[in-house]
């Protein structure tokens, strides 16, 4: 009698940009799947050297990886509404915002960002490792309303993300359009690098001013743009930029990170994001779970933000206790923060202990590190 053949892992799937990324010496991680740059550690670069770069200069990130789905039809809006917490209706053409989907009992099916690219046509941007999930969601939930077509269209966009204090001057020369006419959370289409018909958004998840621009996925065409941008930053220190990097500027910007201060398990009241969420909007999928919360005075645990006073780093998942010694909550982001030079992390803790501002204990393995609560975001970045 043969044995079974051992399972085969699904090949990760590939950016366009991957053979990019291994000419210049990435160090490779699979993330949700995806063959990805976690950071470049060649010419005096790495993690530390990416995020100061964003924060002082420009970066540049391969973020392909993400997912588009788009709404067509005269059912559009109604079904947007339906499976998001922010109201899609206030938005006009070229206007973008920070929403969710959530599921029954208003927590994350996964976070995302709602574009009106005009009547009845709105495009999704939701992340990478949730995208065939929440596709399935999606029409699960909507696919059966009259008048609405859905498409995943992630397979025929590369996104390229600029961030940086220079990274307007970056992109600038290489396209004519006004980038200074598009607003935080608006969008436009342009030329860029002698391509057509590409989405520049200047939406961002760095703490940073930076834009994204939407291309055509084929390798050609997608090389040649990031090689324009690397280009176009050199006279202002360009550098590349991995995951690495991208995770601790969203950390220091004090930005949730799905599976971390938001999944199916926290809901939108313990994860700290009221702001997006709009209650009269009308019906949507979890409200009437979130309506409760509030009627029973509000949520029994809140996200907040730690610095380290002691030595030590609060990783993700570490334990955190009251001083007094009873566990209250543990870590869902941890790390050194590069620009802020200190050690910094999010904790989702019991309201009593988030309310009180108190200092905490971080159990940083078998040892029990003091850290102080500090307001969120950790780094703000001055207006200009």
């Amino acid at each position: 009698m043969s044995t079974p053949a051992a399972p085969v892992a699904p090949a990760l799937k590939k950016t366009a940009l991957n053979a990019t990324h291994r000419a210049l010496k990435a160090k490779m991680v699979d993330f949700g799947g995806w063959d990805m740059p976690v950071e470049y550690p060649g010419n005096g670069g790495g993690l530390i050297a990416e995020h100061m770069a964003v924060r002082t200069a420009v970066g540049l990130f391969d973020v392909s990886h993400m997912g588009e789905i788009q709404f067509r039809g005269p059912g559009s809006l109604a079904a947007v509404q339906r499976i998001t917490m922010n109201d899609a209706s206030k938005l006009k053409d070229g206007q973008a915002h920070y929403s969710a989907l959530l599921n029954p009992q208003g927590g994350f099916v996964d976070d995302i960002l709602v574009h009106r690219l005009g009547d009845n046509d709105y495009l999704l941007v939701v992340n990478a490792g949730t995208k065939d999930k929440d596709y399935a969601w999606i029409r699960q939930q909507v696919g059966g309303y009259p008048g609405i077509h859905l498409s995943d269209y992630s397979s025929y966009y590369s996104q390229l993300a600029v961030q940086g204090p220079r990274a307007q001057e970056t992109l600038e020369k290489l396209t004519k359009t006004d980038l200074s006419a598009i607003k935080n959370y608006w969008f436009t289409w342009g030329q860029v690098a002698g391509v057509h018909n590409v989405l520049i958004a200047r939406t961002g998840y760095s703490g940073e001013d930076g834009f994204e621009v939407y291309i055509p996925s084929d390798e050609a065409t997608t090389v040649k743009v990031w090689d324009a941008l690397m280009e176009a930053g050199a006279a202002y220190g360009i550098r590349p930029c991995g995951l690495g990097a991208r995770n601790t500027l969203r950390l220091e910007a004090g930005m949730s990170l799905y599976g971390h201060e938001i999944s199916d398990e926290i809901n939108v009241l313990e994860a700290g994001l009221e702001r997006w969420l709009k209650m009269d909007k009308g019906e949507f999928i979890g409200r009437e779970a979130l309506a409760k919360v509030q009627a029973e005075g509000g949520p029994k645990r809140k996200i907040i933000g730690l610095e380290m006073v002691e030595r030590g780093i609060g990783r993700d998942g570490y334990a955190v206790y009251s001083l007094e010694g009873e566990p209250i909550g543990q870590i869902t982001s941890g790390s050194p923060a590069p620009f802020l030079k200190t050690n910094i992390a999010m904790a989702l803790v019991q309201t009593a202990a988030a309310t009180s501002g108190a200092d905490v204990l971080v159990d940083v393995r078998g040892n029990r590190v003091r850290a102080k609560q500090v307001p969120l975001p950790f780094y703000k970045r001055a207006k200009k």
